[in-house]
């Protein structure tokens, strides 16, 4: 009998014992291609010895020294290198243990920036439905998925919702990208009049949405119109790349390809590559320097953080991205990745789109494609798909609620940056197959 507490107790798992290259290895010798990266995480795979070594160099040198005392070499050497590719402005990096407390440091830092300002009054942060920016408290009330935070609404602190940039489903037939951009801004622009326009702090978004909605990236010119309501009114621009940064889109900070610089921006996973656990803010000069030259303390903190074999690790993931050009292969295999999959999927009766940037992909399941009516939520077709890969040897991750929190289904592919072409192509047909058994499960009619 299991001792762990494990998120699903009724579930039997697997136990991994081995990494090699893109695949897991169970106790019972079986080899599972990670197709998504457990949770968009392990872009280097599961055994690069340049990383390992890394860690064993600190561990050896030393393991642990607490920011109220010391930094050390690898923390400062890993800040100099995101800060150094960082876009225009971000000059600090926080450092902390994973995605949600990235966003637990940016609410705090926005909130304290306006109190160091004397804008005590600035209080109410904005984002949007159906997204998805951690599990703690202060990161669920912030986000917008609606089956998350349900248990806990009574204990999260107040937030506020716009629509979502989700082309697919949100935008008007006939209306261009020009138009719906700016639909979505004159919206932002029309919450923060309605609280008031030196009540608000800040707003945040994942620059592309991962988990919720199945990697939806904005369309053109979306966020640098959003940057400008922002300025308009003083407010701060957050973005969460926790799953879409550090190259998963083919740009080490996925906002390089909308052309636009956050006052504040959360990173994880792909940072530390699963080696070790670390995330991190990046904070724009400005911040910074308000809190240095007021209180001069970030009343803020965790135990383990800017940990000194974490930050090794991640240094050394990202000399292996930028060594290795890694980048290119990103962009060459989500393009592949991509192709095939609307190749295949392009007269399929239940798949409505495939969409993303990079290898960060996701596979949008519907009942009715004309209509884009989701399947009925008690199906669980999600569910159904990821138990039908990880039998055919493949690691997706699946979601469901893709149109509203409860409503929709949808795969998010997100394999790592050394992916071969072969690789790619496996991925595509054990997908392939565990989407067509799911769906014979739920007693769906066959495509022809």
């Amino acid at each position: 009998m299991t001792r762990v507490f494990h998120r699903a107790p009724r579930a039997t798992l697997p136990v991994a014992v081995a990494g090699d290259g893109i695949e897991i290895v169970d106790s019972q010798g079986k080899r599972y291609i990670d197709a998504s990266g457990g949770a968009a995480v392990s872009c280097l795979g599961h055994s690069n010895q340049r990383v390992i070594d890394a860690i064993r160099r600190q561990v050896q040198q030393l393991p642990y020294a607490h920011t109220s005392f010391f930094t050390t070499e690898a923390a400062e050497q890993l800040a100099g290198h995101l800060v150094d590719a960082a876009p225009a402005g971000l000059s600090h990096v926080y450092f902390v243990s994973g995605g949600s407390e990235a966003i637990e440091a940016a609410l705090k830092l926005a909130r304290q920036y306006f109190v160091e300002k004397g804008e005590t009054q600035r209080r109410h942060f904005i984002a949007r439905r159906q997204s998805y920016h951690g599990n703690t408290l202060g990161a669920l009330a912030i986000g917008g998925n609606a089956w998350r935070r349900e248990p806990f609404l009574p204990i999260l602190i107040e937030a506020h919702h716009v629509s979502p940039c989700f082309a697919y489903r949100e935008r008007h037939a006939g209306e261009s990208d020009e138009a719906y951009a700016q639909r979505l801004a004159d919206e932002l622009e029309a919450k923060i009049v309605e609280l008031g326009t030196d009540t608000v702090a800040a707003f945040v978004a994942e620059t592309v949405v991962g988990a919720t909605a199945g990697a939806v990236p904005p369309v053109r010119d979306y966020f640098r119109k959003i940057r400008a309501v922002c300025d308009k009114y003083g407010v701060l621009l957050i973005l969460d790349e926790i799953m879409s940064g550090m190259g998963r889109t083919g740009y080490l900070y996925a906002c390089e390809e909308d052309g636009v610089a956050p006052d504040l921006l959360t990173i994880a996973k792909g940072l530390g590559a699963g080696y070790q656990a670390i995330g991190a803010t990046l904070v724009s000069e400005d911040i910074y320097r308000t809190i240095v030259g007021g209180s001069g303390f970030f009343q803020h903190g965790h135990t383990y953080i800017g940990h000194a074999a974490a930050c090794a690790a991640a240094l050394e993931v990202q000399k292996v991205i930028a060594e290795e050009r890694l980048l290119d292969n990103v962009k060459a295999r989500g393009e592949q990745l991509r192709a095939l999959l609307r190749e295949r999927y392009a007269n399929h009766p239940y798949i409505g789109d495939v969409r993303g940037r990079g290898l960060f992909v996701g596979v949008e399941l519907v009942h009715d494609r004309a209509t884009k009516a989701p399947f009925e939520p008690q199906h669980k077709l999600h569910a159904l798909i990821k138990g039908e890969a990880m039998q055919r040897g493949l690691m997706v991750y699946p979601m469901g609620g893709t149109v509203d929190g409860k409503r929709g289904d949808h795969v998010l592919l997100a394999p790592p940056f050394i992916c071969t072409e072969q690789q790619i192509a496996t991925i595509v047909e054990r997908l392939d197959g565990a989407i067509g058994a799911a769906l014979a499960k739920i007693g769906a009619p066959p495509a022809l």
